[in-house]
Parts: structure tokens; C-alpha cells; sequence
């Protein structure tokens, strides 16, 4: 039988109601509340228990399921997943993989940084369209390499980040400066061809492709931290993941 968790939901706070319910539910399968194995409560029963709609339940589960926390089988229900997954992926920047790596040393520089007005954006970290944005797009190089080409924005309270910063530490590290940790993110990969000034930047040929990612990134209240809309050289930037039959 389904352990019932004791979850809280605040209806007057600004985190969306699915993502209250995430994170208690995270906390409950990683501070061992929950263990591998465990059958999770059905979802109509948590959303009539929670007196939440389904959609928001299904979208929070959904967030354990994609971190590996939460396994769905058909005709078994969800369960909590083994401790060889219980990792959520780790949210860091380029410049941090490429500083941790040790192979090349990483450098940057920035292309623009200015107060923007970007409707996508916005509505990407759930923000309203007029919201005014910091704007910046930096060169990230690895070595003599030209590696990447970042654009991100990010909310007014980060505005005061400077060129300077970013291109002596990196976007996460001002972010930790000033207290700041993102923890949940929305990612999508992909390929497409690059524009005429990404080409230029990343020493391309017409030919060559570019993986693409963009992120929406939140800390752990749900406020949103940054959107970035990166593009990389194909041949010679991979992305990891690690996938599990459901």
C-alpha cells in the first residue's frame, strides 16, 4: 500500500502549485521518506487527497519521473526508483564542466550585454512579456577552440551581473555570488544549421551543423533564474544522459 505524505500546498504563494508539490515530494524520496521499491500514491488519489487537478499533479510526478526519483511501468504502477539513480542531474555551466574537466582552460567573451524587453523569453521563465531582461551573448572557448555560442537572459534582479564577471568566472558562478542556485531546469537538445554570425564566431564551414540547447533554469522555490539559448560545434560537443526503460 501507498505510503500518504504529509504535503503542504500554499495556494497564496508565486511557486506554482506543481512544483510546491515537486519539491515535497523529491525532499520525500531523497531524505529517505520513501524507498526504492516503494509503491507511490496513485495520482487521482493524491490530487482528490491534495485538492489539486490532475494536469498539475501529473506535471509535478512527471519532474520525479525525468529525474530519475520516480519509475513508471505499465500495469505496475509508479514506483520510487533504485539508489543507482536517486542523482538528480546536476545543473552547472559550461564553464564549470570545461574548469572541471581540466583538459582545455576555458575563456570567454561577450558579444552584448544589454536591458532587453523579449517576450519569449519572458514567457519561458514565466514572466510577464514587458518584464525587462538582461540580454547577453558570450563566446565560450575551450582553449584556442571556439566551443560555444551562449545567449541567456535573465531576470531584473540579476542585472547588476557585469561583462567582467562573466568573463572571468561564468554566468553560474556570479549566480552563486549572489546567493543563487538553480535547481530544476526545463532542457531541450537539438540540431539545426548555424546563422551567418554563429558561423563566423565558431570558425564553421557552410556544411557543419550546430546541437542546439535551450534551458529554462529555477532555484528552489520555483523563481526563475535564467533562459539560455546556447548552440555548440556538433563535432566537438556531446551531451550525456542517462535513460531507463519505464
Amino acid at each position: 500500500m501507498a505510503k500518504q505524505l504529509d504535503i503542504r500546498i500554499d495556494r497564496g504563494s508565486p511557486v506554482p502549485l506543481y512544483h510546491q508539490l515537486a519539491e515535497q515530494l523529491t525532499s520525500a524520496v531523497t531524505d529517505g521518506s520513501l524507498q526504492p521499491g516503494d509503491p507511490f500514491e496513485n495520482e487521482i488519489a493524491l490530487a482528490d487527497r491534495l485538492g489539486l487537478s490532475r494536469p498539475t499533479v501529473r506535471r509535478a510526478i512527471q519532474e520525479l519521473v525525468a529525474q530519475g526519483l520516480l519509475l513508471r511501468r505499465r500495469g505496475l504502477g509508479t514506483t520510487v526508483a533504485n539508489r543507482q539513480i536517486h542523482r538528480r542531474a546536476e545543473l552547472t555551466s559550461l564553464y564549470d564542466d570545461l574548469q572541471r574537466d581540466g583538459e582545455a582552460r576555458p575563456s570567454t567573451t561577450v558579444l552584448t550585454h544589454e536591458v532587453v524587453h523579449d517576450e519569449h523569453a519572458s514567457a519561458a521563465m514565466g514572466l510577464p512579456s514587458d518584464t525587462p531582461l538582461l540580454s547577453i551573448v558570450r563566446l565560450r572557448r575551450a582553449g584556442d577552440l571556439p566551443l560555444a555560442v551562449m545567449h541567456n537572459w535573465l531576470p531584473p534582479q540579476y542585472s547588476d551581473i557585469t561583462r567582467e564577471e562573466l568573463e572571468e568566472n561564468g554566468l553560474y558562478a556570479a549566480l552563486r555570488e549572489r546567493g543563487v542556485k538553480p535547481v530544476v531546469a526545463h532542457q531541450r537538445i537539438g540540431a539545426r544549421n548555424p546563422t551567418p554570425a554563429e558561423r563566423r564566431h565558431l570558425g564553421l564551414r557552410p556544411s557543419q551543423p550546430v546541437l542546439t540547447m535551450t534551458r529554462s533554469a529555477f532555484d528552489a522555490v520555483g523563481s526563475p533564474v535564467e533562459y539560455g539559448d546556447h548552440c555548440y560545434r556538433a563535432q566537438d560537443y556531446t551531451i550525456e544522459v542517462m535513460v531507463d526503460q519505464r
